[in-house]
């Protein structure tokens, strides 16, 4: 039996020790449930021990779980910065920058020849990554994260960079005479939701229940188009099939374009529970292409900083 233990299965563990279930472990990877359990059970044969038991709404850590759980964070993280004292030994070379396919498809990649045109000989990679688990098993030198705003604060080696508000657009031709004067003829308009229907998709903002409250509406929100994720609400938005609750971000050009309009003054925005920062590992804190990007990606979120924008 070789003595290195599984690394796909050191991750399936540490998510699901964070998550507290493999079905929010298999999410946080993009897997399936049984892949995840699959790997567990590779690692506790490996172990010769059982790290996890079944517990009451879900998942918990024996105590060799828990004496493996301590030390794993700090080995991921440790793997990141070998890597990181690699490039930065090797020199320049491919940039490779994490980020979400909506942030990448609905914002930066419309603003990266920008970029490169003011670094022409600097290569970027982008890596959709959808998750911090991703991140941590990914080779890259800086990643854009979606974080709970108390997660979020600047470091030695991350930066903030939007504080967004989530309010509801559509196709123009849903709405040829502008923003609703009444926000309660909302309901009359077809809804896109976003996520599954057992949960609150990052936060109740993302609700269409809680927006009804919001509105003053008593009434439950009529069953529409359900996308599992934002860049596919904004998609169906855009093809006209109805109304989607967006961030002010990801919204921006296409409301710039007019492809997409308001469909209520933004004196009904709320607040997102989760804002934008950039991180990177603290071996490259000196790289000259990570502190360009960097630098790059700040003045960028200082240009999207605008009441409601």
């Amino acid at each position: 039996m070789t003595n290195q233990p599984p690394f796909d299965a050191l991750i399936a563990f540490e998510a699901v020790h964070r998550l507290g279930s493999v079905t929010a472990a298999a999410k946080d990877l993009g897997m399936t449930q049984s892949a995840v359990s699959h790997r567990l059970r590779r690692l506790e044969d490996f172990m010769g021990l059982p790290l996890l038991v079944r517990a009451q709404g879900g998942m918990r850590p024996t105590a060799a779980g828990e004496a493996l759980a301590s030390g794993l964070a700090d080995l991921l993280s440790g793997l990141g910065e070998l890597r990181a004292r690699c490039r930065a030994a090797a020199g320049n070379g491919v940039l490779r920058v994490g980020v979400s396919a909506a942030l990448a498809d609905y914002w930066l990649v419309a603003r990266l020849p920008q970029f490169n045109a003011r670094h022409p000989t600097m290569p970027i990679e982008l890596i959709v990554v959808e998750s911090a688990a991703q991140a941590a098993h990914l080779d890259l030198d800086i990643t854009i994260h979606w974080l709970h705003e108390g997660e979020a604060r600047e470091t030695s080696t991350q930066r903030m960079l939007f504080r967004e508000h989530v309010f509801p657009v559509c196709h123009p031709r849903l709405l040829p005479r502008g923003p609703l004067d009444d926000p309660t003829r909302i309901i009359a308009l077809p809804l896109i939701h976003k996520g599954t229907s057992e949960d609150a998709a990052g936060g109740a903002e993302w609700t269409w229940t809680a927006w009804f409250a919001h509105l003053g509406l008593n009434a439950t929100p009529p069953m529409g188009l359900r996308c599992a994720n934002i860049a596919t609400a904004i998609s169906a938005a855009l093809q006209g099939s109805g109304v989607a609750l967006v961030r002010s971000l990801l919204a921006r050009d296409a409301l710039a374009d007019g492809h997409l309009v308001r469909v209520l003054p933004d004196t009904w925005d709320i607040p997102s529970t989760k804002v934008h920062l950039v991180r990177w590992p603290a071996a490259l804190a000196g790289d000259a292409q990570v502190k360009a990007f960097v630098a790059w990606l700040v003045e960028m979120a200082g240009e999207a900083r605008a009441p409601h924008n």
